[in-house]
């Protein structure tokens, strides 16, 4: 081949790598909103109130039908896991605990998963869970019925006790059960983050509108919520905070109300007390990711997994060679 060949073949190959991993980059960087000022009086208060929060007060006054408190104890938590899981559902939770949900360590660094559930209808669905718990020792159970409507109470269920029983924990993943989780790569990325507070990051939604509709299940009547859009928030398949964040989103939690969903009930709190979403397009919000094995090695997550995917792509990903860019 003659070398203007040569060129325009190296040029096709330059073109395509800049399309493949460029879109992602470009992704970030435009959904990237800039950061909140902390001027607002509001938003320092609640900062100032979060960093003086008092967990004795807290933990006498906490009602939990099953608490795995012993768990966290004292130890160091590099990455805690919240799973939001239905009661009735135990084989996926078992198949988790089978899978992604077994790794202890990354990188040397303590991994802990957790269950977060409500109260179930049946007794013996609650019969069921006590005899779950008592083996795994890995439910948190509130004292609410678990419903679709109580799903942002299960979230801040999440948050209370996690600032309560578990404040060592460095970072605070939340997921739903039918979400596959990368926790080697998702660890390397943030033992490689040089900012330590105010991280909360995940597939962020941009210009999110409320549900006007009466008829839905989603339905926010505009006396709870008066504005055109929500605040820039990530989706709730997955996403990461650090502790401080937890904190803070538990203190500012107090002046939202829980008939908003659970994702956009963060991303308000996130936004009261000054803390800007980062967007990852590595956390795959509500899509289904289709399998490859380095792709699953270098992604966070993956949504709407079936029972038999996550344990054939868990086996795959888990071992086997390093894959190159």
């Amino acid at each position: 081949l003659r070398t203007h060949q040569w060129c325009f073949i190296l040029f096709n190959v330059l073109l395509f790598h800049v399309l493949l991993f460029g879109a992602d980059l470009l992704e970030e960087y435009f959904l990237r909103s800039l950061p909140l000022s902390y001027t607002d009086a509001k938003t320092l208060e609640i900062r100032e109130r979060a960093r003086k929060l008092a967990m004795d007060p807290l933990k006498a006054n906490l009602s939990y039908t099953v608490n795995s408190a012993a768990t966290c104890s004292d130890q160091e938590i590099f990455l805690l896991v919240l799973v939001c899981s239905s009661p009735e559902n135990r084989t996926r939770r078992n198949m988790i605990r089978q899978t992604w949900g077994n790794v202890t360590a990354a990188r040397g660094y303590a991994v802990l998963t957790l269950f977060a559930l409500g109260k179930p209808a049946s007794v013996t669905t609650q019969l069921e869970i006590n005899e779950e718990s008592q083996k795994h020792r890995d439910i948190i159970e509130g004292s609410f019925i678990d419903s679709p409507k109580t799903q942002t109470q299960k979230m801040l269920m999440s948050m209370e006790w996690t600032v309560t029983f578990c404040p060592h924990a460095r970072y605070i993943l939340k997921t739903d059960e039918d979400v596959f989780v990368g926790i080697p790569s998702l660890a390397g990325y943030l033992l490689s983050l040089t900012q330590l507070e105010d991280v909360y990051i995940g597939r962020v939604i941009h210009r999110g509108a409320p549900n006007r509709d009466p008829e839905s299940p989603a339905f926010v009547p505009i006396h709870q919520y008066s504005e055109e859009f929500y605040p820039d928030y990530c989706d709730g398949s997955a996403f990461i905070m650090s502790q401080d964040v937890a904190r803070k989103v538990y203190v500012a939690a107090k002046e939202v109300p829980v008939s908003v969903p659970p994702d956009i009930f963060v991303g308000i709190c996130a936004k009261k007390a000054g803390i800007t979403p980062i967007h990852s397009s590595r956390f795959s919000g509500e899509k289904h990711i289709s399998y490859n094995r380095c792709c699953y090695k270098f992604i966070f997550t993956s949504s709407n997994m079936k029972e038999d995917e996550l344990f054939k792509d868990w086996k795959e990903t888990s071992g086997g060679k390093d894959c190159s860019l």
